[in-house]
């Protein structure tokens, strides 16, 4: 496809060696027009096996844990030679993912690249001592230390929908922190991670198993990682479902685990907000990258006095925003990643009706797409917040709206979930959105439109959207053991 793909598919990097994979070849697919890209190597239980035992040795063996002067001279590199090749990394992006051209300048390639600045600078400016002073116990005058070292080996198992992002925001800073990785990417995009091994081999000075990259048509190597005993933790963003599994499996040999998982975030409307522009602003939201977004607000909770116009705007904003091209600088939604997810968004489409739901807009395939996994952008109206629709994520260009009561009803349905990922407030009066925004129980909020997103802030959930923070120094620290030293005084 271009000099970042191998003819024959992309390799495995496993112990600094590029190798092909124990299992032969599996094909990579571009959702956009359903065609093979090429292939990727499909590494074996065995491979597994050896990129963790590399992964082992280079943790237990070599100063990498010991230099993070080094580790961020190493970071800088990656970052670098990755801003060399953008123009064939975002035609791989936008290729294997699907995602909107638009992205790739921002979440979906060159923010991620330029984040690994802040992991290099977080390995160079880091207080890894603290000096608690010296106190007499038990007639001994003891000085104490508390000391932050690196976890160990890092098993680093990520989805498709935003590759770059997550792969990064996982080995930044888990390698600045002085661990080393074992990165296993989701199947559906192989190549945005594996095209990292020759780079990483070849022109940086990481040492010899401290990044493994390891590409595999098989879940089940994704088991393996988390249930090796020579793997000291697991970071992990996927599905609620994949990720109880993964604690699961974790809990035999009680590896820290940081899971980001799913979310159904509310985007909270008072009755003095602009009700047309906090419609139009979460439906335009909801249709980019079709949908595929964790933290995206798809529950759109609207004063009931205001929901017939809330709907409208709604409704004017998706009927402009048709799925297409994702080559096209004006497309926002792209293709869904597979025929299956899209066979997903369906189903709950059907559900929705069943359940008593209009379909407002979309609600099926566009006529003008013949091939490719797309589903037009859909508003549901008519059904309440204990409708499936509104309980589960899609994982769709899907906005369910909700006519709320009041503050408090808002504030209750909004909660009114098992996930707390993330979710958005709008309102003019500072005193009540205050009080949402205090009573919502997310990981992350937007009010009035701001925007959190950035290497230095820490993202991830309250209740089933997740265990522990990814970015900013609380996700760095993710990576950290914490060890007391007293001498005497």
């Amino acid at each position: 496809m271009n000099g970042l793909v191998p003819a024959g598919g992309t390799p495995l990097l496993i112990g600094g060696k590029l190798i092909p994979g124990g299992s032969g070849v599996f094909a990579t697919i571009n959702p956009a027009t359903e065609e093979v890209l090429g292939h990727a190597a499909d590494a074996s239980a065995a491979d597994m096996d050896a990129a963790i035992g590399a992964a082992r040795a280079a943790f237990d063996e070599t100063g990498w844990s010991r230099d993070p002067a080094f580790r961020a001279h190493c970071l800088r590199q990656l970052r670098d030679v990755l801003g060399e090749h953008l123009e064939e990394l975002r035609e791989i992006t936008i290729a294997e993912v699907g995602t909107p051209v638009m992205l790739t300048s921002g979440p979906q390639l060159e923010g991620p690249v330029a984040d690994l600045t802040y992991a290099a600078e977080l390995a160079e400016n880091y207080t890894w001592e603290t000096d608690l002073g010296t106190r007499d116990l038990m007639g001994v005058a003891s000085r104490r230390v508390i000391r932050r070292e690196a976890v160990g080996v890092v098993g680093a198992i990520t989805p498709w929908n935003f590759p770059h992002q997550i792969n990064l925001a996982k080995i930044g800073p888990a390698l600045a922190a002085g661990n080393t990785v074992v990165l296993k990417p989701a199947p559906d995009t192989p190549w945005c991670a594996a095209v990292l091994g020759p780079l990483v081999a070849e022109h940086t000075d990481i040492p010899a198993g401290v990044l493994n990259i390891v590409t595999s048509a098989d879940h089940g190597l994704g088991a393996q990682l988390v249930d090796d005993p020579r793997v000291d933790m697991i970071t992990f963003t996927g599905s609620t479902r994949t990720g109880r599994s993964v604690m699961a499996g974790a809990s035999a040999t009680l590896k820290r685990t940081f899971l980001e998982l799913g979310g159904k975030s509310a985007a909270v409307v008072l009755d003095d907000a602009d009700i047309a522009a906090a419609a139009s602003y979460t439906a335009f939201t909801v249709a980019v990258h079709a949908g595929q977004g964790c933290a995206l607000t798809t529950r759109l909770l609207v004063p009931r006095a205001a929901y017939d116009a809330a709907v409208a705007a709604a409704a004017a904003t998706l009927s402009g925003l048709a799925a297409g091209d994702p080559t096209n600088a004006a497309t926002v939604c792209g293709p869904v990643i597979s025929a299956q997810q899209r066979a997903r968004v369906e189903r709950y489409l059907e559900l929705a009706k069943a359940e008593g739901g209009q379909i407002v807009v979309g609600g099926g395939r566009p006529a003008n797409q013949e091939r490719g996994f797309f589903i037009e952008p859909t508003l549901i109206a008519g059904l309440g917040n204990s409708a499936t629709v509104a309980q589960e994520e899609i994982f769709g260009p899907v906005l369910v709206v909700i006519p709320h009561d009041g503050d408090d009803d808002a504030i209750r349905l909004a909660n009114d979930s098992p996930y707390g990922l993330s979710g958005s407030v709008w309102g003019t009066d500072p005193a009540r959105v205050e009080r949402v925004v205090a009573g919502v129980r997310t990981g992350t909020l937007s009010v009035n439109g701001g925007l959190w997103y950035h290497a230095d802030a820490p993202f991830g959930g309250y209740k089933q959207s997740g265990i522990g923070r990814e970015m900013g120094v609380a996700g760095f620290e993710e990576y950290l053991e914490t060890k007391l030293v007293a001498t005497p005084a």
